[in-house]
């Protein structure tokens, strides 16, 4: 495929106000949440919850994109019927999460970097002929005392270049997604000098390598203070200070934004998408988008808890919150938080 078609296939994911759904979360991630809602942690249960997912009736009114797991992508239907080719005739385009999680950062205690580019190349391949046509892979950046460390912000911008290229070369658009962690007490100062100096660095990266920034995808944090900081910012606040650091460090040749949820409630990601939009959506080069795992899905989650006899419910669920973030994209109806 080449740069002008992943720049197509880029920018067609976010038409009409749709973003995307990240329901890639790993088997061990997954089974943590169904442990707290007494589900039981099984791949039968696994397949469960992600049918219900892409059969709810309307998801592609909102989503025009799924990024799956690698169990996902092969799984099916309870009628034999892949969950891709569900996906492909709801017109959904399919995505696929390949990174094989942050492992602790040899050297760099309290630091993390993202492994998972041996066999890249080969297993992307699978995944195309397959049907995927975008993949992500994510960095985290831990803000803390001294960190975090320019090496370790190097490492991963280098990790996240070089598998945009290996995407690229397969004909996959890439989702860059160098995550700044909510944890902890810092200001929302401190998350914009970090996500700057991150940021920076990536696109410096990612422009020394020949990556096509036209054929690709940014998943950034929102600028936002620390989850234990005292002094939590507005809605437009937040809006305010996250266009404004996008852009400094977002070329224009980017065709979307499209923002992780992180540790932020569903009220407040939709808020704060909505504000960005109604705002400043007209004065950006770039759609300010969606990729939204827990925002969307949790909510349907809790209403599930495994029981067949929830389901329609649970899916009501999550056509509401996906629904309610094409409405934010828009700038339309944003919801009343402060």
């Amino acid at each position: 495929m080449s740069v002008e078609e992943m720049s197509a296939t880029a920018k067609a994911l976010f038409r009409d106000g749709k973003g995307l759904l990240a329901m890639d979360e790993s088997n061990p991630t997954c089974n943590k949440r169904f442990e707290k809602l007494g589900i039981p942690q099984t791949e039968e249960y696994r397949q469960k919850w992600r049918q219900l997912i892409v059969t709810a009736p309307g998801l592609s009114e909102s989503i025009s994109g799924a990024i799956l797991y690698d169990e996902t992508i092969w799984q099916k239907s309870s009628d034999d019927i892949p969950f891709i080719t569900i996906l492909q005739k709801n017109g959904i385009v399919p995505g696929i999460k390949v990174d094989a999680g942050a492992k602790d950062f040899a050297g760099h205690p309290g630091e993390k970097s993202t492994e998972g580019l041996d066999g890249l190349r080969e297993r992307l391949t699978t995944y195309f002929n397959f049907g995927a046509r975008f993949a992500k892979w994510r960095a985290v950046i831990t803000i803390g005392p001294s960190i975090p460390s320019i090496a370790c912000i190097d490492a991963n911008v280098t990790e996240l270049t070089l598998y945009a290229l290996l995407c690229q070369e397969a004909g996959l658009v890439p989702i860059v997604e160098p995550e700044v962690l909510m944890d902890g007490d810092h200001t929302m100062e401190k998350c914009r000098e970090v996500t700057v100096q991150v940021q920076n660095a990536l696109f410096e990266k990612l422009t020394e390598y020949g990556v096509a920034l036209e054929a690709l995808i940014l998943k950034p944090n929102m600028i936002l203070p620390g989850l234990n900081c005292q002094i939590q910012e507005t809605v437009d606040e937040t809006a305010e200070a996250t266009i404004a650091t996008l852009l400094r460090t977002v070329p224009a040749k980017v065709p979307a934004v499209a923002f992780l949820s992180g540790g932020q409630s569903a009220e407040h990601a939709t808020a704060r998408l909505a504000a960005m939009n109604t705002k400043y959506g007209e004065r950006v080069p770039w759609a300010v988008a969606f990729s939204y795992s827990r925002a969307i899905q949790q909510k349907a989650l809790e209403i599930w808890r495994g029981e067949d006899s929830n389901i329609a419910e649970a899916q009501r669920s999550l056509i509401f919150y996906a629904s309610s973030n094409r409405q934010a994209r828009l700038g339309r109806e944003a919801p009343a938080v402060s």
